[in-house]
């Protein structure tokens, strides 16, 4: 009989993406994914420690396991992702229950180190970082992929932004090769996989320091052309990094969506330097016009973070004007946190935590305005929709994705789940919208 496996992921795509290679990894083992915790043999955390509050949440969730563990002490409970490469050993000081810590570069040793851990009974720590090359991408297809799936095309990072600690549990900036990339998304396609997301911490990037291996901008031109795949989109982007090559692409590959994310963090030049990162608020304007020149409706969502160390109100106001200019369909906004052993820790002009917790406030209200007032501007138009299923807000209607990347809930008959279908947009929301579908 097969067992039990609970899978809990926090964090980014790259998170998701991980465990669902874990959950094929562990099917092959004969172990069954399982949404019953109570019921599970085997609990992996899948942790992330590039924001507190993915940390936070990670560590409630391992606390929750001790009285699991206690019921029934032959449990295993696994700790991958970016804190367990953090944290290694010292995770087993803060929770006893746990059996093995396994980094993100540690996934392909998981069928060894779990016969390992469930043989000798003994905990075992994987946190090694490739130095040269990795040592091998683990596909792990478990046949439960649907209308979309993510893709890993490179891990890691060079950047070293002073705020980021992803160089350090990510690794440095590794390329997978493109023919190998290319056989894991005809095999999605063959599944009935409609859009690939590609990801990366940097995926502009992708090919510049593997020999032999296109650009970034070929790798898409390259993916364009699989028979069967109706959409493709990546993430995330680094402003430093996006080629004019790449923009061209945006006018050229047929099944581009209309959307990047290209995260701004700051409209001010000067905490730009602080921290680390390699263009100023002109230099990221001119990409977005270029961007806006090839594909006048593409879509632009950003990362932004409010109170770095240093940052002044007028550096602040600075963020604001870029907002208003861009005009970002969405953004995520957080408030700056120290997160070890990143430099910008090292930094002694902290601001007061209610003058970060105030600016992210009025960030937040700013973007809220300009993203309802987009979504309004889409009332009486119509989208070409992708549906992926029902809707999480009601169960008689179909939820999807416009090309924009807008979520779309709407009405509608048949069995849709996988067509691209136009959508009569009739309402905006502040995070969707919604509409019926549309007679031709």
């Amino acid at each position: 009989m097969s067992k039990k496996a609970y899978i809990a992921t926090f964090g980014c795509q790259m998170n998701e993406y991980d465990s669902e290679q874990m959950a094929g990894i562990l099917s092959n083992m004969a172990y069954e994914t399982t949404e019953d915790l109570a019921g599970a043999d085997l609990v992996l955390v899948n942790t992330c420690c590039i924001r507190q509050k993915a940390e936070e949440k990670a560590y409630s969730f391992l606390g929750r396991l001790r009285k699991f563990k206690k019921k029934n002490p032959d449990l295993m409970v696994i700790v991958a992702g970016c804190l367990a490469q953090q944290e290694g050993r010292r995770l087993f000081k803060k929770n006893p229950c746990l059996n093995l810590v396994i980094g993100p570069q540690g996934i392909h040793r998981l069928p060894e180190l779990l016969r390992e851990a469930e043989k000798n009974a003994r905990r075992i720590t994987c946190t090694e970082l490739a130095t040269s090359e990795l040592p091998g991408h683990v596909r792990g297809l478990n046949g439960k992929r649907t209308v979309t799936a993510y893709v890993g095309i490179m891990t890691g990072c060079n950047n070293f932004c002073s705020y980021c600690i992803v160089p350090y549990v990510r690794g440095r900036e590794f390329s997978r090769r493109g023919e190998e990339i290319l056989k894991e998304i005809r095999g999605l396609v063959e599944q009935g996989v409609k859009e690939i997301t590609l990801l990366g911490q940097n995926v502009n990037s992708y090919g510049l320091r593997a020999a032999g291996e296109c650009s970034f901008a070929g790798l898409i031109r390259k993916i364009g052309e699989v028979d069967g795949l109706e959409r493709l989109r990546f993430t995330t982007s680094h402003p430093k990094d996006i080629s004019d090559d790449l923009i061209e692409c945006f006018g050229s590959v047929k099944s581009l969506c209309e959307h990047i994310h290209l995260p701004i963090q700051s409209g001010s030049d000067r905490i730009l330097r602080r921290m680390n990162r390699k263009y100023t608020r002109d230099d990221y304007l001119e990409k977005v016009a270029k961007l806006r020149r090839i594909c006048p409706d593409i879509s632009i969502t950003t990362d932004l973070i409010a109170g770095f160390p240093g940052e002044t109100e007028a550096d602040f106001k600075d963020t604001l004007d870029i907002m208003r200019q861009v005009r970002f369909a969405g953004a995520f906004a957080f408030k700056y946190s120290d997160r070890p052993p990143a430099k910008a820790v090292t930094f002694s002009d902290k601001l007061p935590e209610p003058v970060t917790r105030e600016r992210l406030s009025r960030l937040l209200a700013l973007q809220k305005e300009i993203t309802y007032n987009r979504n309004k501007s889409m009332v009486g138009k119509r989208a070409e929709v992708l549906v992926e299923g029902y809707s999480k807000s009601s169960p008689r209607e179909w939820m999807g994705r416009a090309r924009t990347n807008e979520v779309v809930n709407f009405s509608g008959d048949g069995d849709l789940p996988g067509k691209v279908v136009t959508v009569a947009v009739e309402k905006a929301c502040l995070h969707s919208l919604k509409g019926s579908l549309a007679v031709e």
